[in-house]
């Protein structure tokens, strides 16, 4: 007991709950939904469908971790979507060509990452340097962005016809989809800064008092300009996948929505918005949380004008889980009337 109880106070314990209940509800309406088959050289079945569109969203919630964990937020990451794509979908050319790209195709992400960075670095300095509210800072690149994006696209939908391209959002790779490749190499990279070096523990030291960590000979400021550029890179790379998968960029819709998605899910993985504790694998798992719990919305047949609805739910009912205040108040009302009955 003690054990079971050492093991449902941990931060994880909830997240990964919720994950597995929300398998097994897909599976208790669709007995094939574990059902994996190996056809055309590659995995197919739903849990692969699952974490291929889910990828975009870990990468912005791993560049989100850091950013909360710094006491910030970044409502941008979205707009960087859009953004990043666009810059991509133009250089790669919008002919109909399947063979022919306007400029080489490592240019063209190059570029659309050393933007996403270029928007990351502009969140980063309003926060650090300005002294700007992180959610103001980044609500005006938020607004900005979405116009930027469809001047970059010249107010269209560019459709990309460049085969290569579609590799990154829709290839296989040894059976597997080749975005779980690049979102691994991101996660082992990130893992690798924040447990094998000091970077992990001055996150921490800045998002629990930034003045202190300051004090301490912490180059707080350079922390979070670092951790903004880092989300902005991590919502460039996910702009790419988004593209390539839909082979198109869209200025208006692309990334819609995603930075709530995103904050949903580090919250989900135990980091705390109000900095200092995070957990990048807790950020992964909220992601997939997220992303299942949409997968079982639409596969359930719930209507689309309430699948809001439903996510909030779920997402509500799990953060109170996670609460220790609300564990104790619900033991509390549950031993209450055993202790009543035994004094009549």
């Amino acid at each position: 007991m003690n054990r079971l109880s050492s093991l449902m106070s941990h931060r994880l314990a909830w997240p990964v709950i919720t994950l597995l209940l929300l398998l097994a509800i897909n599976t208790a309406f669709n007995a094939s939904f574990l059902h994996l088959e190996w056809r055309d050289g590659h995995l197919y079945g739903s849990l692969i469908d699952i974490v291929n569109r889910a990828a975009p969203l870990v990468l912005v919630s791993l560049g989100m971790t850091l950013v909360i964990a710094t006491r910030g937020i970044d409502i941008s990451v979205g707009a960087v979507v859009a953004i990043a794509a666009a810059v991509a979908a133009w250089m790669i050319g919008g002919a109909v060509s399947s063979d022919v790209s306007r400029f080489p195709m490592p240019l063209a992400i190059l570029a659309a990452l050393a933007v996403a960075l270029l928007c990351g670095l502009w969140n980063g300095l309003l926060v650090a340097k300005v002294g700007m509210q992180p959610i103001i800072a980044t609500l005006i690149l938020m607004v900005a962005g979405r116009g930027i994006a469809q001047l970059v696209a010249d107010g269209q939908i560019i459709t990309i016809y460049y085969k290569p391209f579609f590799f990154l959002g829709s290839g296989y790779l040894l059976g597997l989809p080749f975005s779980l490749f690049i979102v691994a190499a991101v996660f082992a990279l990130l893992y690798l800064a924040i447990t094998r070096t000091a970077l992990g523990l001055f996150i921490q030291a800045v998002g629990i008092n930034p003045t202190a960590a300051r004090v301490a000979g912490i180059q707080a400021r350079r922390l979070v300009v670092g951790a903004y550029a880092f989300c902005g890179v991590c919502a460039g790379v996910a702009g790419l996948l988004i593209s390539s998968n839909v082979k198109s960029a869209d200025g208006n819709n692309a990334g819609q929505l995603l930075e709530l998605d995103a904050i949903l899910a580090v919250t989900l993985g135990g980091t705390a918005l109000t900095g200092g504790r995070f957990s990048l694998v807790g950020s992964v798992i909220g992601a997939l949380i997220i992303q299942t719990l949409t997968y079982a919305i639409y596969s359930l047949g719930v209507p689309p004008e309430i699948n809001l609805v439903v996510k909030a739910v779920v997402v509500f009912v799990v953060m109170l889980m996670q609460s220790p205040e609300f564990r104790s108040e619900l033991r509390t009302l549950v031993q209450r009337p055993v202790h009543d009955g035994g004094r009549a």
